[in-house]
């Protein structure tokens, strides 16, 4: 009996334990929303009982249907109805009944009510960011980036950084139980963009919220823009091609012509066909462009990056030898070379009436940019004539004359010929010249005073006579008509040691004709 009786009360204590567990609630209401608190337990003839309230111990309201309360009321069931939840209704809530016949409150439930607010006003700051017209924020790369996340909660709450990049791969970036949480990203790199959320969790109710910001991460290319062209429809139209690759975003790409000082075209692209965003290409007609003018390719990049690239356009000016000379049987070879040009000119080789000139038996055409050259095979006089080195651009055409010329062997030994004897002669009359010009005293003299000493100067006089005369014993014949005869004197020009008798002799013939006509030559 006795150990019958130990364990029937052991059971009762068990059974009560349980009864107030399960009497004994948890309940969070949060702050300004309306909660109810259920009398739980009521015996079956619940109708009959009279409901109050305590709160820590104290009565806090009594069913009474006769004086309702806005904020308290106790409904028919014996639940506690609250509007708008303060902070102060927290606290332990015990429900009790009695009968009608005024017996003794019985406890039906225990419950601890706590009041929570938030999280609300979750805010996020990334500094420095440029927010787009999207709401996405953008950085750039190799920047130092700060993260900061803020929240209001009550009692507590806890924060946490959560990146989703690109991948769709989630992780935590920090976390915390502040009012705010912070981090920063040293040396931001493209890896590091993606969607950046904090979330905020009220320790108490687990209420959570949070807030997403889109972070992307810009670079501008590391090269310059490259600048190409090509023709198209030939002559006149080109293509110019401005690249600009490497970049995030697509860049903006302008082509401006910077003698004229105007846009041609702007991007970021204009080919739709190859899908490329980063290439900007134009058609332009070359009557709009000029010679000597720059064309330039300028590339802005929204993190405030500009590069161009640009080059000068130039006419063709094909340089060669304007003349040929060939013989007839031989092969020769016309040549030009053209390496002005900008863009690059077409180059071609034409005979007259702008026959345009291909490979042939008879022709062998050979284009290796920039050096152009025709080779016409077994020459023949028909071949002789104008040839065209024409080259062409957009700005416009310019060609080299080169005038062949085709002689025969035969006409080509006359030729030498004729200039062996054209030598030959001139040898002959400068032999000639050097001869007389050395003996030129001699040829003055004449053949008849080629036996005077050359050491001393001589002097001729010419003497009119009617006589006979001899003169330094020279004897000149009289005419056989009785005229007159003319004298020669060679009077000998003294030497210093002959000084006296030159002039005793010149006195002599004074005296001896005192009017003598006297005429000296000298070469």
């Amino acid at each position: 009996m006795i150990i019958s009786a130990i364990v029937l009360h052991l059971l009762l204590l068990s059974h009560q334990t349980v009864s107030e567990e399960q009497v004994q609630r948890y309940v969070t209401g949060e702050k300004g929303e309306n909660t109810t608190l259920q009398c739980l337990d009521q015996p079956v003839n619940a109708s009959s009982l009279l409901y109050r309230w305590k709160k820590n111990g104290s009565v806090l309201v009594t069913q009474n249907p006769l004086k309702p309360s806005e904020h308290l009321s106790i409904s028919s069931n014996g639940s506690l109805w609250i509007s708008g939840l303060l902070y102060i209704d927290g606290g332990q809530y015990e429900c009790e009944s009695q009968t009608k016949d005024n017996s003794s409150w019985q406890t039906l439930s225990n419950i601890l009510l706590r009041v929570a607010e938030g999280p609300t006003s979750v805010s996020l700051d990334v500094q420095p960011a440029t927010l787009l017209q999207n709401g996405t924020l953008y950085v750039k790369k190799g920047s130092d980036v700060y993260f900061n996340c803020s929240s209001e909660s009550f009692p507590s709450q806890n924060l946490t950084w959560t990146v989703e990049d690109l991948a769709l791969d989630s992780y935590d970036r920090a976390s915390g139980n502040n009012s705010f949480l912070e981090f920063s990203i040293k040396n931001i790199q493209p890896s590091d963009q993606g969607i950046y959320s904090c979330t905020s969790q009220n320790t108490l109710s687990k209420t959570t919220a949070n807030k997403r910001q889109e972070l992307l991460v810009y670079y501008a290319p590391e090269s310059h823009p490259g600048c190409s062209w090509e023709i198209v429809n030939e002559p006149l139209d080109v293509l110019f091609i401005c690249s600009w690759y490497g970049g995030y975003p697509v860049p903006t790409l302008d082509w401006h012509e910077v003698l004229e000082e105007h846009v041609i075209a702007k991007g970021p692209t204009v080919n739709s066909t190859s899908q490329e965003t980063e290439r900007l290409e134009v058609h332009v007609n070359g009557f709009i462009l000029h010679s000597g003018e720059e064309v330039k390719c300028i590339g802005h990049h929204v993190t405030g990056v500009e590069k161009n690239c640009s080059f000068k356009l130039k006419k063709p000016y094909p340089l060669g030898d304007p003349m040929v000379t060939a013989l007839v049987g031989s092969n020769i070879t016309l040549s030009c070379t053209e390496t002005d040009s900008m863009p690059p000119a077409k180059t071609v080789w034409m005979q007259k009436d702008n026959k345009i000139i291909n490979t042939t038996s008879k022709y062998i055409v050979s284009d290796n940019n920039p050096n152009y050259k025709l080779t016409i095979i077994n020459v023949t006089k028909e071949d002789a004539g104008i040839y065209y080195c024409y080259s062409i651009n957009p700005l416009g055409p310019k060609e080299l004359e080169v005038y062949l010329t085709v002689k025969t062997s035969a006409g080509n030994k006359g030729a030498m010929v004729g200039v062996f004897v054209s030598v030959f002669i001139m040898m002959i009359g400068i032999t000639i010249g050097v001869t007389v010009y050395s003996r030129r005293d001699r040829i003055c003299i004449g053949l008849g005073f080629s036996h005077l000493d050359d050491d001393t100067g001589d002097i001729l006089s010419l003497v009119d006579s009617d006589e006979e005369e001899i003169f330094h014993e020279t004897e000149l014949p009289p005419l056989s008509n009785g005229h007159a005869t003319t004298l020669v004197e060679i009077h000998r020009r003294p030497s210093s040691d002959h000084g006296d008798n030159a002039d005793s002799t010149v006195q002599r013939n004074d005296q001896t004709h005192p009017e003598p006509a006297q005429q000296t030559e000298d070469c």
